[in-house]
């Protein structure tokens, strides 16, 4: 794929960061602001980028503000408002998706005809500005890459269920049945199902869909179980699979490479936009990302993946936007177990192989 000559590569952020898992609030309290820290991963990201690529090349678009009790690290004044069920009450009242909304006019009125690239935490909001996109050059004309370890495409419902039936049957289960949130959670747009309300608002064409590096598709075993809440959550993965989109699981990343390369063949738009969320490289390549539950791949291998998407459709696909989500600004450029964690340097690359190369 290529970027048109004449676009300008835009970067902007939102630093929203409503994750709702006790562990997350705990860490929030806990982590405080640096002299000089906005907490915000636009800004030690450009810092990265400023190291490989000429500042003449990319311009800064700002970043959409978010009050500081919803940023990833809260001011003081506004710890007090940093609790689960406060964060519950944001995501299940439909917060992520006006967010969504804010980054989506943000492109619209600030970005486009340019090429914006978003530096963000939270991966729901990449549906913003994938809306911005689809309304400017057609839904029909435009594919979305998804680089992930999730799915991002499952139904709250049906993730609850399966939770359920995990905390049941799995003596060894990772969820609290006494946790009360994560039981009878509304239908909302969020981090975990932005894609399946963009495919069901028909601003994503399933066929045009592809879900690259993810760890959580169901084992075959899965199929077998009858319990109404698994079918149910299976359902929806095969439910993608008929109407068309391509999911490609990490395995096959790693062991099939041809695979993904034939795959991504079929793009038939003429125009892409690539969402990276970095936790495609959690507890592996990197340290400094919200979501840990899947040990993500090597570096070596992420940028071999990165390089492949680069290489798509040649001179026939047109990069129109990307984006670097899920990024956990307290942890990521710290020290970790001896090292300072790359996060913001690896994601630096990765938007240097995919904006700027020039074997695309």
């Amino acid at each position: 794929m290529y970027r048109a000559a004449e676009k300008r590569v835009v970067l902007f952020g939102c630093p929203l960061d409503c994750d709702e898992k006790h562990d997350a609030i705990e860490e929030k309290c806990a982590t405080t602001l640096a002299e000089g820290s906005a907490g915000d991963p636009l800004l030690p990201l450009l810092e990265a980028l400023h190291r490989i690529v000429p500042d003449d090349q990319w311009h800064i678009g700002g970043s959409v503000p978010v009050p500081g009790w919803l940023r990833p690290i809260p001011p003081d004044s506004d710890r007090g408002r940093v609790k689960v069920d406060a964060m519950v009450d944001f995501i299940d009242g439909g917060g992520c998706r006006e967010y969504a909304n804010k980054v989506e006019n943000h492109v619209a009125s600030t970005i486009l005809p340019d090429l914006p690239c978003m530096v963000t935490v939270d991966h729901s909001l990449t549906g913003g500005v994938y809306a911005a996109l689809a309304k400017h050059y057609g839904h029909k004309n435009l594919s979305l890459i998804v680089v992930d370890s999730h799915t991002d495409a499952i139904p709250m419902s049906r993730l609850v269920g399966a939770i359920a039936y995990d905390m049941e049957t799995n003596p060894h289960s990772l969820y609290d049945p006494s946790d009360p949130f994560i039981k009878n959670r509304a239908e909302s747009y969020n981090a975990s199902t932005f894609i399946h309300h963009l495919v069901e608002a028909e601003v994503v064409v399933p066929k045009d869909l592809y879900i690259i590096g993810v760890s959580d598709y169901p084992a075959k075993k899965t199929l077998r179980i009858k319990d109404r809440r698994i079918a149910d959550y299976v359902a929806a993965w095969t439910g993608l699979n008929r109407q068309g989109a391509t999911i490609i699981s990490k395995q096959d990343c790693q062991l099939k490479p041809a695979k993904v390369k034939n795959l991504l063949k079929k793009i038939r738009t003429p125009y892409v936009y690539v969402s990276i969320d970095m936790d495609i490289g959690a507890r592996n390549a990197v340290e400094g990302v919200r979501f840990k539950n899947w040990q993500g791949m090597s570096v070596t291998r992420i940028e071999r993946l990165i390089k492949e998407i680069a290489r798509t459709g040649g001179k026939n696909l047109q990069l129109v936007g990307m984006d670097i989500t899920e990024i956990n600004p307290r942890i990521a450029g710290k020290p970790f177990r001896g090292v300072t964690d790359p996060t913001y340097q690896i994601a630096a690359n990765l938007i240097e192989q995919l904006v700027y190369s020039r074997e695309n």
